[in-house]
């Protein structure tokens, strides 16, 4: 069994009704505008989508819809590299809160990782932006 990995929950606050904020994270479609770490999203046959990244084709598989909020998703890299995402939206109040959980792996340098820490709070910065009421 393998040890459990470090890993960092990055948040956001929206002020955003929660069934809107779900709604819009429920479609990738969506995703190109506000999560740039996964290349330009195509559609394929049975849900899953492929994405043409800097290091060649990767594919994505996405939590099927649901009332809880969960919008996991899981990257499989050119290089056949596995990387479940979790992701939550949560309501708050009349707003909602998305979370992400960031694993570090274990080749993961700390300037890679604080690098990837970074990107994901600017990533759902852009989403918070996207989606609030202008």
């Amino acid at each position: 069994m393998a040890t459990p990995m470090p890993c960092r929950h990055i948040g956001v606050t929206i002020d955003r009704p929660f069934a809107e904020v779900y709604a819009f994270l429920a479609d990738p479609a969506n995703w190109p505008s506000w999560a740039s770490g996964l290349g330009t999203l195509r559609r394929q046959i049975d849900g899953t989508w492929v994405a043409d990244q800097a290091g060649g084709r990767a594919t994505i598989v996405f939590s099927p819809r649901n009332d809880f909020g969960v919008l996991d998703h899981r990257v499989i890299t050119p290089e056949g590299q596995v990387i479940d995402v979790p992701l939550r939206a949560m309501p708050n109040g009349r707003g909602c809160d998305v979370v992400l959980t960031l694993y570090r792996h274990p080749a993961m340098d700390d300037a890679t990782w604080a690098r990837d820490q970074d990107w994901v709070r600017k990533d759902l910065e852009r989403l918070a932006t996207i989606v609030s009421p202008a």
